[in-house]
């Protein structure tokens, strides 16, 4: 591929699948270039960033569905270590980057803080004022999702218990990744050698160099987890049936919110909505990561789903992803 070339990217995956089925899934590059190891489409795991926000959702809509969670009481109730604040807050607003809260300050994106407990993670802005009233205004925070993840948790304690043995990630394999065999996504554990995870790169002055070390355990739902484009493709597939989450469920979390004087935000439960100028509409998130920026999409009325990631920041992709798209659905 010619981009890749040019924009002298270290490794790039691209997979799409159309109707259940892969019709196109290449590697560019290298996954380690140092150890000249190509990038397998199949088996390279790429940092997916805010795409994680989507895997997050598809677990909060199993919940969900499962009568275990409201979304739209105040998030005390999941939380009990939730201050209070000037106005209340619900995981609906959350979801939707309408919940006041504030996103990464100066340095808090290349963390290096091993973080062993979702509820520890919280520290960092739990106590900090809401930066809007909750609804009047879309402002995107990833630590919103840190939220949801802790509440998530408690959802699925036995009798509201709070003391279920049940922690997020193991919620993640249960409802998202293990049902729709995504044998290639795991949480981002800095600390463990993960099989088949990319290096990571950032591009400096021109230079391909070495990312710095970071340690995602402090936003595993909002983005930390890993994973390659065909199982990316994967997740795309089940939300084009019914089969994974309810039809009700899976039209109200693609659904764009609206500020509470009525303006689409473009933005439901975990999925943007993207119109294009060709009249398609897509649905799907990207992602930026310490060493990685990734975009996944999905066109429901051909069942089309287009992951592309590569192992460096920054990186844009000029609209190449939603070129691909559109070749494919013609």
């Amino acid at each position: 591929m010619a981009f890749v070339e040019q924009k002298n990217i270290p490794g790039l995956s691209v997979s799409i699948a159309q109707q259940g089925e892969l019709v196109f899934s290449k590697g560019y590059g290298f996954a380690d270039v140092e150890k000249q190891i190509p990038v397998d489409p199949s088996k390279t795991k790429f940092r997916i960033g805010s795409v994680s926000k989507t895997l997050t959702a598809a677990a909060l809509g199993r919940l969900y569905d499962q009568g275990k969670i409201d979304l739209d009481v105040p998030i005390g109730q999941y939380i009990p270590v939730w201050p209070t604040k000037s106005h209340e807050v619900t995981l609906r607003q959350l979801a939707g980057h309408l919940g006041g809260i504030r996103h990464y300050k100066s340095g808090e994106f290349y963390s290096k803080t091993k973080y062993e407990k979702v509820t520890d993670g919280l520290g960092i802005f739990i106590n900090d004022p809401l930066i809007n009233e909750p609804g009047t205004e879309y402002s995107y925070s990833s630590y919103g999702w840190n939220l949801i993840s802790v509440a998530m948790e408690n959802a699925a304690a036995p009798e509201a218990s709070f003391l279920s043995d049940i922690d997020f990630l193991e919620l993640m394999r249960q409802e998202v990744f293990e049902p729709l065999k995504m044998e290639n996504t795991v949480a981002d554990h800095a600390d463990r050698d993960i099989k088949n995870r990319t290096s990571f790169y950032q591009m400096r002055n021109g230079q391909v160099v070495n990312a710095p070390y970071v340690d995602n355990s402090y936003k595993w739902a909002g983005g930390g987890f890993v994973g390659t484009t065909e199982d990316l493709c994967l997740f795309g597939q089940a939300h084009m049936g019914y089969a994974y989450l309810k039809p009700k469920t899976l039209k109200e979390w693609m659904k764009s919110q609206q500020t509470s004087d009525g303006k689409d935000t473009n933005y439901g439960i975990g999925w943007r909505t993207f119109n294009r100028e060709s009249g398609n509409t897509f649905y799907g998130h990207s992602g930026g990561s310490v060493g990685g920026i990734t975009y996944f999409l999905i066109h429901i009325p051909t069942q089309t789903t287009l992951a592309i990631t590569a192992n460096v920041d920054p990186l844009n992709y000029e609209g190449i992803q939603f070129e691909l798209m559109e070749l494919f659905i013609k």
